[in-house]
């Protein structure tokens, strides 16, 4: 089954997130920051990467155009919360490649529809 990386420093929402797609059988890995999640690619590559798009150390704009340059082949799920600037900032991810955004909150069954069209019906 495919692996899963996600990203987001709110740890309640990372690990709703892992359980939903651990349970669905994926192979799940977390990290709190862009920075942690770029480690952990590099040194065991997702097949994808959910990223959150505010967070401190490296946000998500930041690790999405990392990813883009080092791993311009794995698909990005980009996801960011309800206040204003998301939707803005929602877009631009979509520019630098996220493959796909989720505007948080966002339902289970949203999410797995989403991961399983990103990663071709796995």
């Amino acid at each position: 089954m495919a692996k899963i990386l996600i990203i987001d420093d709110d740890a309640v929402i990372r690990t709703a997130m892992g359980v939903t797609l651990g349970n669905a059988g994926y192979h799940v890995s977390m990290a709190a920051d862009g920075r942690e999640g770029l480690k952990q690619h590099h040194a065991s590559p997702a097949n994808l990467i959910i990223t959150d798009l505010f967070m401190p150390e490296q946000e998500g704009i930041e690790t999405i155009t990392s990813l883009r340059r080092n791993s311009p082949r794995v698909p990005i799920l980009a996801i960011s919360g309800e206040h204003a600037a998301s939707l803005s900032m929602l877009a631009v991810a979509t520019e630098l490649g996220a493959a796909q955004v989720l505007q948080k909150p966002f339902d289970t069954e949203t999410l797995l529809f989403t991961v399983k069209k990103l990663l071709g019906g796995e």
